[in-house]
């Protein structure tokens, strides 16, 4: 992984965490997210299938932020480690756990994501012992 793909998935979480929005420029046209969290996950391919993936995850919760924490360069691919925080929809209940992106980059863009809802989980995907 270049350090200028990490530096980019570190500003585009940022720009996340501050606006609500995501940084459309770090999408790959044909990025893939794999959410190992939803149970029953469709498929969430390109542009579209992104903002469809942001509201299925979004529709458990009432609010969510996601507070960037630290980033690992795992070879192929950069592990985003992240604070949730967030209240259940339907049951009001708050969460707060740390969740993990792993980001395979291509052209200085993400053209796969695949959410855990754990560091252990993400680290072992890409072949890292917690």
């Amino acid at each position: 992984m270049l350090q200028g793909d990490v530096d980019r998935l570190r500003r585009a979480l940022e720009h996340f965490a501050s606006t609500g929005e995501p940084d459309w420029s770090v999408l790959h046209e044909e990025i893939e997210v794999h959410d190992h969290d939803i149970p029953d996950a469709g498929e969430y391919r390109g542009p579209q299938g992104f903002a469809r993936w942001l509201e299925d995850f979004g529709a458990a919760w009432s609010d969510f932020h996601l507070e960037p924490e630290d980033y690992l360069d795992a070879g192929d691919s950069a592990i985003m480690f992240v604070r949730m925080r967030a209240t259940g929809a339907e049951s009001g209940i708050t969460v707060e756990r740390q969740d993990a992106m792993v980001c395979a980059m291509l052209d200085g863009k993400i053209v796969r994501l695949d959410y855990y809802n754990n560091r252990e989980q993400a680290l072992e995907a890409v072949g890292l012992q917690a």
